[in-house]
């Protein structure tokens, strides 16, 4: 099994299954995200850390705020500028961002926080945020409460993501504090070849060899298949979704 570390990096090698595997964010979780800082007298700054293909960027844009984008990888940065135009984007980390001091008033992170070292991390968003700033962090998760989608997870393997909020949630360090969370349910309806793509966007099957690769999309393929059902002339699933958001307000 490849390490914590290689799978972290891994995604960029499979930019185009993660743009077109992956879901959105709901716009309700996004503007409960900025809901603090939300004001009428100007476009707020926000730095989306871990952006990837531009799954968040999007969803931050359609707020109406400033959005600078940040990824250490430069194959998924390419992705983003060509799905999200008009978005800066820099190579950075959530532990090292190359932003000024107090320069945004939020720094985000979808499916991101459970990489990061949290102390470091922490430490460097407080360095980049305005006084009263966001650090929000959002996950979609796959709801496993159909046993169908546990089934799922089974033959793909569950991610350090959903093990950590299964567990204790995520964590967060001086001087943050509390982080304050809200849940939404929502479904997905997704082709057979996006259904694939949001397995092979994994970082385990990503780094897995090819016939364990192989073996797991031959398992989700069947799955699909007793699950399946037409939608004007396309074959589709229904996939229920969970986006668990956390906030917390720099004192």
């Amino acid at each position: 099994m490849a390490s914590r570390e290689e799978m972290s990096t891994s995604f960029g090698a499979a930019a185009g299954a993660y743009e077109s595997g992956r879901p959105d964010y709901p716009r309700d979780a996004v503007d409960w995200l900025l809901e603090p800082i939300a004001t009428a007298e100007r476009a707020v700054r926000v730095a989306d850390v871990g952006a990837g293909t531009g799954k968040l960027t999007r969803t931050i844009v359609e707020t109406g705020a400033n959005v600078v984008a940040l990824d250490p990888d430069a194959d998924m940065l390419a992705s983003l500028r060509e799905n999200v135009h008009g978005v800066p984007t820099f190579a950075g980390t959530a532990e090292r961002m190359p932003l000024p001091d107090a320069s945004v008033d939020a720094v985000l992170l979808g499916q991101a926080w459970h990489w990061v070292d949290v102390d470091d991390a922490s430490r460097e968003v407080a360095r980049v945020l305005r006084p009263g700033g966001v650090l929000g962090l959002v996950w979609n998760i796959r709801d496993e409460s159909e046993p169908w989608v546990a089934d799922l997870t089974a033959a793909m393997r569950g991610s350090h993501a959903e093990q950590m909020l299964s567990d204790d949630g995520p964590r967060v360090a001086p001087p943050f504090d509390r982080l304050e969370h809200r849940t939404w349910t929502w479904r997905r309806t997704v082709s057979r070849g996006g259904f694939l793509d949001m397995v092979a966007s994994r970082s385990y099957v990503i780094t897995a060899g090819d016939s364990e690769r192989a073996r797991i999309l031959a398992a989700v393929g069947a799955l699909f298949d007793v699950h399946r059902r037409e939608e004007a002339g396309v074959e589709v699933v229904d996939l229920p979704y969970r986006t668990e958001a956390f906030r917390a307000v720099l004192p």
